[in-house]
């Protein structure tokens, strides 16, 4: 079956492509159930994506002869969240922030600090812990008919934190989301306030793999989701 999609200009991460969790969230719907996504070019934006689903349920995205993402059904995430972190120990975390106010990710509508409308999602290391963390309370905007966080706006809240907490205590390096799957267990409500973490899993040479979470203000655990960053060859 052949569709197509298109990733509008205001959900870009860098400046000029869009941001590696939502655009892994859009594919992921076209996935029945469970799905990981593997990001193989910097999705354009405004521009019509060639959307085939194969026999075996896989997803491939294309622009013209560049492949762009691959999706496959993928068995029920689990990784092992940490202990909640607070919502005053995400506020004070936020100060820590590490990301900047100049560059290309200066205006991702997740993150970006030169962003007027950005989510806000300031991530920084949460004190005595190996995790990051940042309040989040997604504007009426973000929502569905019912009022519940649309998926792929839950899937780019988790993927920025990822980047800060797989370079947690190392000097911030450019990598690229290449990875990603997510996993929503409970509707994300817009308006209220919730708790994202992140924390890393493993480092293999260029590979970094961290894990993160939307939580509930009192530590339920809303949506979770793995995801494998990969820094250039020098």
């Amino acid at each position: 079956m052949s569709r197509s999609l298109s990733i509008s200009s205001r959900f870009n991460g860098p400046l000029d492509s869009g941001n590696g969790g939502y655009c892994s969230g859009v594919v992921a719907g076209f996935v029945d159930g469970p799905a990981e996504v593997s990001l193989r070019s910097p999705v354009p934006l405004e521009t019509p994506l060639d959307v085939v689903t194969e026999e075996d349920g896989s997803v491939r995205v294309s622009d013209g002869d560049t492949l762009i993402a691959e999706a496959h059904p993928a068995a029920a995430l689990a990784p092992e969240v940490p202990a909640p972190v607070s919502l005053e120990a995400a506020r004070a975390a936020m100060d820590g922030y590490r990301g900047l106010d100049t560059g290309p990710f200066r205006h991702c509508f997740v993150c970006g600090r030169a962003r007027e409308d950005a989510f806000g999602v300031f991530a920084g290391k949460v004190e005595g812990r190996d995790v990051v963390a940042s309040t989040w309370t997604p504007p009426a905007s973000a929502g569905d008919e019912r009022g519940e966080v649309r998926p792929e706006l839950v899937w780019a809240v988790l993927d920025c934190p990822t980047y800060f907490a797989a370079y947690l205590d190392d000097d911030l390096g450019l990598s690229f989301l290449v990875r990603f799957a997510a996993r929503i267990d409970a509707p994300v409500i817009v308006e209220r306030e919730h708790v994202v973490i992140a924390w890393p899993i493993e480092r293999d040479g260029r590979k970094r793999r961290a894990g993160s979470a939307v939580l509930m203000p009192e530590g339920q655990t809303l949506a979770v989701a793995d995801a494998l960053l990969v820094e250039p060859r020098a």
